[in-house]
């Protein structure tokens, strides 16, 4: 390992801690290099690259926990005597480290140069004016490469970097006095596929040259994978293990029960796609877990203070919120198993529904009630889509829409860290102007 200031810095306040009168400490440091590229009005707008550093240091004085965060240059000293000074306000708890392991994991990804990123970016554009000339499109294209080390007193110490690109394509296209907005996106470790990124805000825009009345009522409602990720923000919170400790899960002791319908399976899956992670932020590795399998309730995840009030251990989930944050229960690559058909498959098979492509709002919370405005969709009869819809809600709650879930789709993508193919559910009400 090199000896960089960055890491001298690690050593040094792991060594003030102790010498300053506390009996554990870890180290959580993070330095991230990213170059976005903007498009604005059809146009290229700015590059730039951005740099950002920061480390958290975290120790027990007596039992009593003490953070502290610093972001760029740090004064070692202050940054241990504020920890200190914070631990004096907090309640004993039991201090638990990852003991002695060493390892530096290999660096994934590719880094993009900015003149291919400027060069995507413009084809992009180009692709969607050709067949739409009247659309102003928005666009960033964006590589980053970040950095994360973890130091603690029993001997820890892992490192890992990470390349991700990223891209999003914005069109806005107004008619009259209707304003439409279709958007979509990209996350990988090396290429970007912008020709698949394009036919979709192409294939959106075909889908909404007509606008037309709401279907309303119980019908059957298609989430397309961008905006099936509503769905999935309930079930992760109510696997979450610290919200069944505190009771707040409705899952809390269904574990081994069937909680969904049959047709769904969920799992994490840490070593895949551009979000991969090798461990958590307490050192602990991530793993594969499957939390639901054909609708059965397997499991929760925890971190490592959460396993140990259930009464387990650590899944190796224990992720910081931010650099300010102790660590709590979160989640890394949250998969969908797909299921068959492609979006076009799933539609063929809806006599009369609702497409929700785009949507205001959208955050359920762990009791699953929610009601959205659809900034983005489409009717469908008869297995066709005949036109957008506005002025358009959608209410109802996810536990049961998930257990009336009719389809899964195999056109699984990634909406951040969550992999999700497109999905068919009933039991929701749909309500909008005719």
């Amino acid at each position: 390992m090199n000896n960089s200031p960055e890491e001298s810095l690690a050593e040094q306040l792991l060594d003030l801690a102790a010498k300053s009168g506390a009996q554990a400490a870890d180290v959580y440091q993070s330095r991230s290099l990213s170059y976005p590229v903007f498009f604005e009005a059809n146009r290229l707008k700015q590059l730039e690259s951005a740099q950002s550093e920061g480390t958290t240091l975290r120790l027990w004085v007596d039992g009593r926990p003490g953070l502290a965060v610093a972001y760029g240059p740090v004064e070692p000293q202050a940054l241990v005597d504020k920890a200190i000074a914070l631990s004096t306000l907090n309640e004993p708890e039991q201090v638990q480290l990852i003991t002695n392991r060493d390892c530096v994991y290999p660096d994934l990804g590719e880094t993009i140069p900015v003149g291919s990123m400027v060069k995507q970016g413009k084809e992009a554009i180009a692709m969607v004016r050709e067949v739409y000339p009247e659309v102003l499109c928005t666009a960033q294209w964006e590589c980053e490469i970040e950095t994360t080390r973890l130091l603690n007193s029993e001997g820890l110490d892992c490192r890992y970097t990470d390349t991700t690109a990223s891209c999003y394509l914005s069109a806005e296209w107004v008619r009259g006095e209707d304003f439409l907005s279709v958007s979509d996106g990209q996350q990988a470790r090396d290429k970007l596929d912008v020709a698949t990124l394009t036919q979709r805000i192409l294939q959106r825009l075909s889908w909404a040259l007509e606008n037309v009345a709401p279907p309303t009522g119980r019908i059957p409602i298609l989430f397309t994978d961008k905006a099936a990720d509503m769905l999935w923000e309930t079930v992760q919170a109510a696997v979450n293990g610290k919200r069944v400790l505190e009771g707040a899960s409705p899952w809390s002791d269904r574990q081994g029960k069937q909680v969904t319908s049959t047709s769904l399976t969920i799992s994490q899956q840490p070593q895949v796609g551009p979000f991969s992670c090798p461990f958590d932020d307490e050192g602990s590795p991530t793993q594969h877990l499957v939390f639901i399998k054909e609708g059965v309730l397997q499991m929760f995840y925890t971190d490592l203070m959460t396993g140990r009030a259930l009464g387990t251990s650590s899944t190796g989930n224990g992720f910081r919120p931010g650099l300010g944050s102790y660590p709590t229960p979160g989640l890394v690559n949250l998969l969908i198993h797909p299921g068959k058909g492609s979006l076009i498959d799933l539609i063929s098979q809806m006599d009369e529904g609702l497409i929700v492509d785009q949507m205001l709002g959208g955050a359920t919370g762990i009791s699953g009630d929610f009601s959205i405005n659809v900034d983005l969709g489409y009717r469908v009869q008869k297995g066709e889509i005949v036109g957008r819809v506005k002025d358009t809600m959608v209410a109802g709650n996810i536990y049961t829409a998930l257990k009336q879930l009719v389809a899964l789709g195999d056109d699984a993508d990634w909406n951040g860290p969550v992999l999700t193919p497109s999905v068919i559910v009933e039991g929701l009400s749909v309500t909008g102007k005719t």
